[in-house]
């Protein structure tokens, strides 16, 4: 009978994963998006539907719009641990979910159609196969560049960081300049300040940042997504509040005064 039960389970997993989609579509602040043959994509207080699961804290949601015309290519800046990762990540799962027939969580969304989403995230080695974190990152960087289309977005958390600052820099000047002469869907996030400057020479790049709000030597992270670019990391005060002895935290911000 193994024909016959293959159908059986197949029925049930598809009564499954439809029964999952109406209970997402029936949560509160889960909206339908509206599907376009556009390239933009455009949505309005935009969450990730894992992250806010997890939290205590209510989610702060944020806007999104990508085309490949005048907004392509997103630069954003911002402190560590402020949601930068999170926030790139979260466009990429509600275009899966809304591409697949899912209901999202946000107030409004146009999703153009994206044919394939590129992810170069994390930092990791293949040791076995001989190939350092930084090669890693730059094979992934190559199947990104050499694979894309004009229907692509694409996700890059820190590109060039692997390698020394002006090489990595070099690197990622480069990589942004040549998605934005393809006008590419791109969401870049980077701790290299200096590639806010490709917005003065390109109409179609952005650059965001996260806000911060600073008080009494703590810096408060808003995770809100605004225009503008910066030139603060904090690195240090994400030392500080991982524990780091004082005495380093001292010692780095006199060696960061110098530099």
């Amino acid at each position: 009978r193994s024909a016959q039960l293959h159908r059986t389970t197949k029925g049930i997993a598809v009564i499954d994963a439809l029964h999952s989609l109406c209970t997402l579509a029936l949560s509160p602040g889960y909206i339908l998006p509206e599907i376009s043959e556009e390239t933009e994509i455009a949505i309005t207080d935009g969450r990730h539907p894992v992250i806010e699961k997890a939290l205590s804290s209510p989610f702060i949601p944020n806007d999104t719009l990508l085309d490949c015309k005048d907004n392509h290519l997103m630069i954003i800046t911002g402190p560590n641990m402020s949601g930068k990762s999170t926030y790139i990540r979260q466009v990429a799962v509600l275009v899966i979910l809304a591409q697949m027939g899912s209901f999202i969580p946000a107030q409004r969304a146009r999703i153009g159609i994206v044919d394939k989403i590129f992810t170069r995230i994390g930092a990791h080695d293949e040791i076995s196969k001989g190939q350092s974190t930084f090669m890693v990152e730059m094979s992934e960087t190559a199947g990104i560049l050499n694979n894309l289309s004009n229907r692509s977005l694409i996700i890059l958390d820190e590109i060039g960081r692997g390698t020394s600052t002006y090489d990595g820099l070099s690197l990622a000047w480069a990589i942004a300049e040549y998605l934005d002469k393809n006008k590419v869907r791109t969401l870049f996030a980077t701790h290299f300040h200096e590639l806010t400057a490709l917005a003065e020479d390109s109409p179609g790049v952005r650059n965001y940042n996260v806000a911060v709000k600073e008080w009494n030597d703590e810096v408060v992270f808003l995770h809100k997504i605004i225009p503008g670019g910066t030139d603060e990391s904090y690195g240090i005060y994400v030392a500080k509040i991982a524990s780091i002895p004082k005495e380093v935290i001292d010692r780095s911000r006199q060696i960061l005064l110098r530099l």
